[in-house]
C-alpha cells in the first residue's frame, strides 16, 4: 500500500471503547489489540531510551508480519548538547550508537518502514546555522547503514528552503512534514517544494499548544476537541503525493485534535472522498 496510517504510540486506557475492548496492564498486550485495527504505529518511546532486545521481540511477537512501524531514533543521537545545559553532546549524531540500535531492531527489521530523526529547536549557541546542520548530517548519512530509510525532522522552521529539500534529495534522506506549532504549514511547504521529494515522506500530525489540550482533554483522549481546519488541505497534500507514485506515512497524535483515533476517522473520510485506498 502507499499509504500508510497510523497513530503515534498507543498505550492509552482512554481508548478502551473507542480502539480495544478491555483495559491491558502491559502497553505490549494493547499493541496486539491495535494491530487487528491499524496497520501502522509510530514509536515514539524509544526517543528516550534505546530499547532492550526482548522489548522489540515482544513488539515483533504481538503484530503480524504485514504490520510496519516508524521508530524514532534515541535523543542521544539527537541532540547537540547534553540535556539541562549546554555541555556538548559527544553522542550528537554517532553513528555508533545509531549502529547500536539497529542491531536492536534486529526482530522487527523488515518492518520499520523508517527511521525518524527528531531534532529539537537550534539556536545559534547549539548550531551555528542552516548550512552548518546539513554539513553535520551529510556526514552522517554517508557513515551509517541506509537498509531502513531515515527521515530527519527539523525544528526550525527557517532551514526548511530550497537548500534544505535539495540536500535531501541528493542524500536521498525523506523529510518528516510535522504539522505543528511554530512550524511552517505542511501544505504551503509541499506545494513550494514537491518537486524536490523522495519516494518516501512522513507527516506527523501534532498540533498546537500540548499543554492547552491536555487540559481540555482532562487525561482522556477518546474525543475531538480542536477540530483542524487545515486537515481536508492536508488530505488533498497526501492525496497529490499518493497520485504521483509516492509512499507516504501518517502518524497522528492525540495532542492534534484531542484523540487521534478519531483524527484518523475524519482523515480517512476527506481521503476516501478522493477514492485513496486507506490503509
Amino acid at each position: 500500500m502507499p499509504l500508510h496510517i497510523g497513530t503515534c504510540s498507543w498505550n492509552y486506557d482512554s481508548w478502551v471503547g473507542l480502539v480495544y475492548d478491555q483495559p491491558e496492564s502491559r502497553s505490549v498486550d494493547y499493541l496486539a489489540a491495535y494491530a487487528k485495527r491499524y496497520r501502522m504505529v509510530e514509536v515514539d518511546s524509544w526517543f528516550y531510551k534505546i530499547p532492550s532486545i526482548r522489548e522489540v521481540e515482544e513488539y515483533a511477537a504481538a503484530v503480524d508480519p504485514g504490520f510496519s512501524f516508524v521508530v524514532k531514533a534515541p535523543q542521544d543521537i539527537t541532540l547537540t548538547h547534553k540535556r539541562g545545559g549546554m555541555e556538548p553532546n559527544p553522542a550528537f549524531l554517532s553513528d555508533e550508537l545509531f549502529g547500536h540500535f539497529l542491531d536492536r531492531l534486529a526482530p522487527i527489521k523488515g518492518q520499520v518502514g523508517a527511521i525518524i530523526l527528531e531534532f529539537e529547536y537550534l539556536n545559534r549557541q547549539k548550531m551555528p546555522g542552516q548550512q552548518a546542520f546539513i554539513d553535520a548530517l551529510r556526514a552522517f548519512l554517508d557513515r551509517v547503514p541506509r537498509e531502513i530509510p531515515i527521515a530527519l525532522e527539523p525544528r526550525n522552521g527557517p532551514y526548511l528552503d530550497e537548500a534544505w529539500f535539495s540536500f535531501l534529495a541528493e542524500a536521498k534522506a525523506s523529510h518528516v512534514f510535522s504539522e505543528k506549532q511554530f512550524m511552517p504549514p505542511i501544505v504551503e511547504l509541499y506545494a513550494r517544494y514537491s518537486s524536490l521529494l523522495g519516494e518516501l515522506v512522513i507527516i506527523r500530525l501534532l498540533g498546537g499548544d500540548r499543554k492547552k489540550i491536555e487540559e481540555a482533554s482532562g487525561g482522556r483522549w477518546d474525543k475531538i476537541i480542536d477540530p483542524k481546519p487545515e486537515l481536508p488541505h492536508i488530505a488533498a497534500m497526501v492525496s497529490d503525493l499518493v497520485a504521483s507514485g509516492r509512499e507516504v506515512r501518517i502518524d497522528v497524535n492525540n495532542h492534534y485534535e484531542g484523540s487521534a483515533p478519531e483524527s484518523i476517522e475524519r482523515l480517512k473520510g476527506f481521503l476516501l472522498s478522493s477514492c485513496n485506498p486507506v490503509e
